[in-house]
């Protein structure tokens, strides 16, 4: 800041100097000689000094270091957002109410399914992504594309549309963030991995009957390992589903493998649920054309036994294949 001022007569003094503490920062005042011996053009400037120029003893130095220690030492308390202040909890009646509409409650000859619905009703934002990506989602798998709603209510096959919504709610998309998604979501994902280890060792197991666990663990790795799920995604044209703003191939080990496993597990839960044993393999084997012969899919090599079944004698000399597991029974000695 400077400040300029001109006066006609002024005394005969060589310099003048003088400090006022009137404006927050102190101000020095000098007289400039001037050029010419005339005092028309006599100026006089004020010039701001910086505070971190004041004396060691000045009181505003002192004040200024006292307000900084203060910041320093004791930050100013930040109030909690209002979202994360309890509720008044709800009367009985509206609470009763809201357990009573959930739709976990109206399946009561399947508690299975029942417990992996979503705890409330789909709302406007769940239907936006069913009239959006459903159809593609049922195309992909092979399922008719009518609503499942035109089942009867003694057919797990009429909340096929609402479980298949929630297994492509993965923890990384944004509908997620709803409570009764995430919750519906990870019980189908939860049930599905032990559908699928269940599914596969009963097909290996019958196989390669006397195949120890250790190769029969590869197998199924093989197939089902995370490193190989994308694989079968891609070839089943769900991708687009999963990463619907995003390249799959361009993406991440780590950002590409969780969500694809969350998702194919919790389909399967939700086929299964619906359809059953039989359907998890037709998916398997049809829609993902899983190949348990392919090269990367065998074991290490080991002392192999010959594979003979001595309990399902029908199926002595013949190579299963999934329609023989997943529709085969036991034959009516053994029950």
């Amino acid at each position: 800041m400077e400040l300029s001022s001109s006066f006609s007569q002024l005394p005969k003094i060589s310099d003048i100097s003088f400090s006022s503490s009137c404006a927050p920062f102190p101000l020095q005042i000098r007289y400039l000689k001037p050029h010419h011996k005339t005092l028309q053009n006599l100026g006089v400037f004020a010039v701001a000094v910086d505070p971190q120029e004041l004396p060691k003893n000045s009181p505003q130095r002192l004040l200024k270091e006292l307000a900084e220690r203060k910041k320093t030492t004791s930050p100013k308390k930040r109030i909690p957002p209002k979202r994360f202040i309890l509720k008044p909890p709800l009367d009985d009646k509206r609470l009763a109410q809201r357990f009573l509409n959930s739709p976990q409650l109206s399946l009561k000859q399947f508690p299975l399914l029942s417990s992996c619905l979503p705890s409330s009703r789909l709302n406007n934002a769940d239907q936006t992504w069913i009239d959006e990506y459903l159809l593609e989602a049922k195309q992909a798998l092979g399922y008719p594309l009518e609503p499942s709603d035109r089942f009867g209510d003694d057919n797990p096959a009429k909340q096929f549309d609402t479980l298949l919504y929630l297994a492509f709610q993965h923890p990384s998309c944004e509908r997620t963030n709803a409570r009764h998604v995430r919750s519906g979501h990870s019980r189908l994902c939860f049930l599905g991995q032990y559908v699928l280890e269940l599914a596969f060792a009963e097909y290996f197991l019958q196989r390669y009957p006397r195949e120890s666990p250790a190769p029969l663990r590869e197998r199924v790795f093989g197939l089902i390992g995370k490193r190989n799920l994308p694989k079968w995604i891609k070839a089943a044209s769900l991708h687009n589903l999963i990463f619907p703003y995003d390249n799959m191939d361009k993406l991440q080990r780590k950002e590409r493998e969780p969500p694809v496993k969350s998702v194919f597990w919790a389909l399967f839960g939700a086929i299964y649920l619906c359809f059953g044993m039989p359907e998890v393999y037709r998916v398997l084997f049809e829609v993902f054309e899983m190949d348990p012969e392919a090269e990367d899919c065998q074991p290490k090599l080991r002392r192999q036994f010959e594979d003979v079944d001595y309990v399902s004698v029908e199926f002595e000399g013949k190579q299963l294949s999934w329609q023989d597991v997943a529709a085969y029974k036991a034959s009516s000695r053994f029950v």
